[in-house]
Formats: structure tokens, C-alpha cells, sequence
């Protein structure tokens, strides 16, 4: 009886795990495409990104629905609930991740209208390369159940940070030099803590995910970069 719950109990979180990594992979492509969309100026795909939000916010709400299932069918314990557990804060910061792609894509359409600030576009469009990196080795590391890879993401938030905060510092000096970068600055710094959030965001799965494989959340603190500003951009 036993050997046939666990079956059971196998085979709904490889359901759920699937849904995980394709889910994930539609916010791979999200934070792709709308750093692609600003650099092109392509207003038509920043379109597709904020349509595919609605997917990334469906495929949320199923992982909930099959997580809630196998809990209440199962009654998981120990190890299997806290993959279960893990499956559910995995699927929330995804969805996040997701809505700050479409933030991003948001402003493109305003930015298209605007003088380009110059080297903003392809310093954003490196930072998403790099955020987008970290969520695939997350990814990576959750279905191998590899704690070091996930560790080794964790280490990396402090690239992001320090990407942000000179691109900060960038939107200043261009703000200063003169007033008529103000609003187009504006709306890349905003884009730019969007990619900061995304970044953090993945940090945390990435701790989740060593607290799925070693039962234990790391103890140390997260390397930071300095923090330049607190300023975040709502939904």
C-alpha cells in the first residue's frame, strides 16, 4: 500500500515538475524578448510578451491546482512535502519574474517614441542575458537536484547588482547633463530595476532550491552589490 502511495506520489510531482520547467521556459523567453523588444524598438514584440504573461499566470495557477491536489490525495510528509512546498514558491517567483518582463515591455512602447539614451539599450539587454542565465541554471539545478549549481546562482546576484547600480549612476550623469533625458531615463531606470527584481527573484529559487536538496536554507548571507537605490516599479 505504501510502495503504491509512493508511486502515486511520484508520478504527480513529475507532473508538476514538468509544468515547472515549462513554465519556465515561457519566462526565459519573456525576459529574452522584452529586452529584445527595447533594443529594436520593436513595439510588435513587446506585444507578444505582454500577451504571453497571461499564459505564465495560467500555467501558476495549475501548479497550485496539482500542488493542492497531490497534498490533499497524498498527505506528503518530510522530503515530499517540502518538494511540494518548494514547487509552490518556485511557480509565485516565476510569476513575478513574468509581470516584470511585461513591465518592461510596458515602457518599450512608451521608449519608441523617444531619442535612444545613449549605450542603454544593449547595457539593459546584457543584464537580462545574465538574469535569464541564472533562471536556466536554477531550472537546471532544481530538476537535477544539484545544490552547487543552485549555490553558484546565488553568488551571481552580486553581477546583477553591480550591472544595476552603474547603470544607475549612468541614468544620473545623462539626467544632469541634460533635462530633456529626464523622462526616457526615467523609464529605463525603471526597467533596469525591473531586471534588478528579476535578479533577486531568482536568487531566491535558487536558495529554494538547496533547501529542497539539503533540507536546509543557507545560513550566509547572499553576496550584495552597493545599493544605489530602493526605487521599484509596480505592476
Amino acid at each position: 500500500m505504501n510502495d503504491h502511495i509512493s508511486s502515486a506520489y511520484d508520478r504527480d510531482l513529475e507532473v508538476i515538475t514538468t509544468l515547472i520547467v515549462k513554465m519556465g521556459g515561457l519566462v526565459e523567453d519573456a525576459i529574452t524578448n522584452a529586452a529584445r523588444s527595447l533594443g529594436d524598438r520593436d513595439v510588435e514584440l513587446a506585444e507578444v510578451v505582454r500577451k504571453a504573461d497571461k499564459v505564465i499566470d495560467a500555467l501558476e495557477e495549475q501548479i497550485n491546482e496539482e500542488a493542492a491536489r497531490t497534498i490533499a490525495l497524498r498527505a506528503p510528509v518530510s522530503k515530499d512535502l517540502r518538494a511540494i512546498l518548494t514547487v509552490l514558491r518556485l511557480a509565485a517567483s516565476l510569476e513575478r519574474i513574468g509581470d516584470y518582463a511585461k513591465n518592461i515591455a510596458k515602457r518599450t512602447s512608451v521608449l519608441v517614441e523617444m531619442a535612444p539614451v545613449s549605450g542603454s539599450d544593449a547595457a539593459l539587454r546584457r543584464m537580462a542575458r545574465e538574469v535569464e542565465s541564472m533562471l536556466k541554471d536554477t531550472l537546471d539545478a532544481y530538476v537535477r537536484g544539484d545544490a552547487q549549481l543552485a549555490e553558484e546562482v546565488r553568488q551571481r546576484d552580486q553581477e546583477v547588482d553591480q550591472m544595476y547600480n552603474a547603470l544607475f549612476r549612468e541614468f544620473l550623469t545623462f539626467m544632469m547633463e541634460d533635462p530633456r533625458n529626464i523622462t526616457a531615463c526615467m523609464h529605463l531606470h525603471f526597467m533596469a530595476k525591473n531586471i534588478e527584481r528579476m535578479g533577486d527573484l531568482t536568487t531566491n529559487m535558487a536558495e529554494q532550491v538547496i533547501y529542497l536538496v539539503t533540507g536546509v536554507m543557507p545560513e550566509e548571507a547572499r553576496p550584495k552589490g552597493d545599493r544605489t537605490s530602493y526605487v521599484s516599479d509596480a505592476r
